[in-house]
């Protein structure tokens, strides 16, 4: 969660400044990318179950577009801020970047909690979000997708009301829909499955067979579980999981020495990611506090929750076993801790490549669903592992070339390219 005065958008921006100074970027190129092109906010007026209206603060950031039509998911979520959306927006831009696909970046979000929403009320919520920015967006502009606490199903109540509003099929607006509504096979285990691609292809430059290491993963989530799962295939244990306990509104960290048990924990998590305390009790794990999964002695370490989650504070407590950070979720790190994290030799995956299956597929669903044809799940699969071990291994070699850190060199390769996009098209 937030914390403090902790401010994403201005981290974003100090991590671009860096690299904007390494590329040696002309003053009215770095003007452009550090800040976006566009912001919209807006106010959503909902007739509630009770009868009464609510107003709720809707947010879309279109950060830069020059690579292709703006792309980007949209969080439902209380403690939204428009400084995160325009991080997270920025992220995205880079995250298109680095691997290569011809979108840009955007973001979008709700402030509102979806615990305390019924169904028609979120659907509510949907529908007004799309008409204040029906003119902003779509197929070949600016093209959502689910985030945190939204689901296929609101992408679906978006669409829908998209397409009465334009009087058109338009099932490429957005991504993310259900299976047999446009959506792509593989979408919903991409970002995970694109994580642990990642750091698959990280553990081979370290010369470590999967099936000899251990893991701690923050979040239980989408990304978290399906990241979970396809490392246990690679013969990875988890020994530990962190999630966020809406009832007492902090985060458990759930452990089992022998290793967890996906199956059996999903069986007793909610929707939001969260496991029922009482029946982890009496399947044998040892309850943690939340940040207790970043002290584990593993050799891998996930954030794949929020942001701001591995600090100058919490830094310190690292195992020094750990070897590898896969970063799952968007800015987990900040710019002290990361410092560290390089001081010690830990080898880093940064967010917008370890967490780009998720875009990536939302861009091969994009295609499907603007030709209206659509591709068998290994075939989706297999095109998402080529994808991100191609974009690696990119910013991989960029890195031994250049003695540069991962995070650095993945920054370069996809700020480049942005950069070049802007001047060719004569922005700059």
């Amino acid at each position: 969660m937030v914390k403090g005065a902790f401010n994403p958008f201005e981290m974003a921006q100090i991590q671009f400044d860096n690299i904007a100074e390494k590329l040696d970027l002309d003053q009215g190129t770095r003007e452009l990318l550090r800040t976006p092109l566009r912001e919209y906010t807006f106010s959503i007026p909902v007739h509630m179950d009770d009868g009464s209206v609510k107003v709720f603060r809707g947010f879309r950031v279109q950060h830069n577009d020059a690579r292709g039509p703006a792309k980007g998911g949209i969080r439902f979520h209380p403690q939204e801020t428009i400084d995160t959306v325009r991080a997270l927006s920025m992220w995205m831009t880079w995250k298109c970047a680095v691997v290569d696909i011809p979108l840009g970046g955007s973001k979008g979000g709700v402030i509102c909690d979806p615990h305390n929403l019924s169904m028609r009320e979120q659907e509510r919520i949907c529908r007004g979000w799309v008409r204040q920015l029906a003119k902003d967006i779509g197929p070949n502009r600016d093209v959502p997708a689910p985030d945190v606490m939204t689901s296929a199903q609101h992408m679906l109540w978006m669409l829908d009301e998209y397409e009465v509003i334009t009087g058109e099929k338009r099932p490429g607006l957005i991504t993310g829909k259900p299976v047999g509504m446009g959506g792509s096979l593989g979408r919903t285990e991409a970002t995970g499955y694109g994580v642990i691609y990642t750091v698959r292809e990280a553990l081979k430059q370290l010369e470590i067979r999967p099936d000899q290491t251990t893991a701690s993963v923050q979040g239980f989530g989408n990304v978290a579980q399906y990241a979970i799962r396809l490392y246990n295939q690679f013969g990875g244990k988890v020994i530990c999981v962190s999630c966020w306990d809406q009832e007492d509104q902090k985060a458990y960290t759930f452990k089992k020495e022998a290793g967890i048990d996906i199956d059996e924990l999903v069986g007793i998590t909610d929707r939001f990611g969260g496991i029922d305390k009482d029946k982890a009790k009496n399947l044998g794990y040892e309850f943690l506090p939340g940040e207790a999964w970043i002290e584990q002695n593993v050799d891998i370490l996930i954030p794949a929750a929020m942001e701001n989650q591995i600090t100058g504070e919490n830094v310190g407590k690292i195992s020094k076993k750990v070897k590898l950070i896969g970063e799952g979720a968007n800015g987990p790190t900040t710019p002290e801790a990361d410092k560290v994290i390089r001081e010690r030799g830990i080898f880093l995956t940064p967010d917008f490549l370890t967490n780009a299956g998720g875009v990536t597929c939302s861009y091969f669903e994009q295609v499907q669903s603007n030709m209206n044809y659509f591709w068998e799940k290994d075939e989706v699969l297999g095109k998402l592992d080529t994808k991100m071990t191609s974009a690696f291994i990119a910013v991989s070699d960029l890195a031994k070339k250049q003695n540069l850190y991962m995070r650095d060199a993945a920054y370069v390769i996809s700020i480049g390219r942005v950069a070049q996009a802007c001047k060719d098209r004569g922005w700059v």
